[in-house]
């Protein structure tokens, strides 16, 4: 006779309506008091005992055994219910997509505690055939806090996927910069329409999407103190942004652009015509103080945006499929970057090149003591001459740097000063 096992080890017996051995243990209580049993199954007896082992095995290592049958779709799913709280709608929703897309049809049938490295990387050299190194890195990411939230539930042992390396993806879709005789058409076009100010101000100060359309009055100066030593000229207020927080893109991309007198002209019209917009609207106009609105005062989102600047993009005679992709008009944004970086534009020794340092065409303050080009806290003020004088690194060798020389020939800035200013 087989000796009993003693408390704690389980048991095994035979089902005959099953046709197969199970194996019980008692694995703790619920939180309600009642007795959690643990049962497995296997077509022999050596099985079942295995079985049986392995989780007598995970209770003295301190992991539960609730998560046998638990997939990686389950663990991905409870991660997008739970734990995705407080996040931006727009970030929601991009994760399910891809989760959707690419995560539940490659890995979701697997068991979360049979996932393997070598799964994930036969995985991600599949779909590193098909998307982008930013999305399979945005990929990876998900799975890896899907599977980090089991583990902090006893479903899982390991996160296999902080063991696998990124392999390289797609090439992502080429920025796009207009040429010269493409953003003299764009601005001629805009005269007249609702999105000239906004065209303006993109193209002529580097200003993003996002931060325009937040952008209120109180953040504009059209007028400017040329009373002042140094003359403060007309400028604007890139500071906050349409993102959850309000806040701009990157915390040094900050400045008070200096307004070129094309951009004070198109805002003191738009200005008007917005007064004429709210008188009409009556009750119906929210006042929120914003630049760029609805017909109701409302903010704009990106398809308002998107939609008027096709119909720009159609009277300049340029294609709007080709200039519209989701992120637009995010390229006249690319366009002022690139024409000025063309046209030389300042960067102080010791930094490395960055977007956010040429917002604008305007000059970068100047390094302080041994710690390379580093800013203090408070406001920095900057002054330099117009272009064409001898401190003036910027040339007009290029088709883009003739754009600077063009759009300053045709709209100068007044006083012919450059200023950056960091938001406190």
């Amino acid at each position: 006779m087989a000796a009993r096992r003693s408390r704690g080890e389980g048991g095994v017996h035979y089902s005959e309506s099953r046709e197969r051995w199970i194996a019980t243990a008692h694995v703790g209580f619920s939180a309600d008091g009642k007795r959690i049993v643990k049962k497995v199954s296997g077509k022999t007896k050596t099985e079942a005992k295995n079985k049986l082992k392995e989780i007598l095995r995970d209770l003295d290592d301190g992991h539960g055994v609730q998560g046998h049958k638990f997939t990686v779709d389950d663990a991905i799913r409870d991660w997008l219910e739970h734990g995705l709280s407080g996040r931006d709608p727009k970030t929601i929703a991009s994760c399910q997509f891809l989760a959707e897309r690419h995560l539940i049809p490659g890995l979701g049938r697997r068991r979360l505690r049979e996932l393997t490295a070598d799964d994930v990387d036969r995985w991600l050299a599949k779909e590193a055939q098909i998307v982008s190194t930013s999305t399979l890195s945005k990929m990876m990411s998900i799975l890896r806090r899907s599977i980090q939230r089991q583990m902090a539930r006893d479903r899982v042992k390991r996160n296999v996927a902080l063991l696998c390396e990124l392999p390289k993806g797609q090439a992502g879709r080429p920025s796009k910069s207009m040429t010269l005789d493409q953003a003299k058409a764009l601005l001629s076009a805009a005269n007249g329409s609702n999105l000239n100010a906004y065209i303006s101000l993109s193209l002529l100060t580097g200003a993003r999407t996002e931060e325009l359309r937040a952008l209120t009055w109180a953040s504009v100066d059209l007028v400017g103190d040329p009373e002042s030593r140094p003359p403060l000229p007309p400028n604007v207020q890139l500071w906050r942004s349409v993102r959850a927080t309000g806040d701009t893109k990157t915390k040094s991309s900050r400045p008070t652009v200096r307004l070129p007198m094309r951009c004070v002209e198109a805002l003191t019209t738009h200005r008007a015509e917005q007064s004429a917009v709210r008188e009409r609207a009556g009750d119906r106009w929210e006042d929120h103080d914003l630049v760029f609105t609805t017909w109701h005062g409302r903010q704009l989102d990106a398809a308002n945006v998107r939609r008027g600047f096709r119909r720009v993009l159609a009277e300049a005679g340029l294609d709007p499929k080709v200039w519209t992709p989701p992120g637009a008009p995010a390229q006249l944004r690319v366009a002022d970057v690139r024409r000025r970086s063309a046209a030389g534009g300042d960067r102080p020794p010791g930094r490395a090149p960055r977007h956010d340092r040429h917002r604008g065409g305007l000059p970068q303050a100047a390094p302080t003591g041994d710690h390379g080009g580093s800013r203090d806290d408070g406001p920095d003020l900057r002054l330099r001459g117009p272009p064409g004088t001898p401190t003036d690194t910027r040339g007009s060798g290029s088709q883009i740097g003739s754009l600077v020389t063009h759009l300053v020939t045709q709209w100068p800035f007044w006083p012919a000063q450059e200023i950056e200013r960091n938001s406190p």
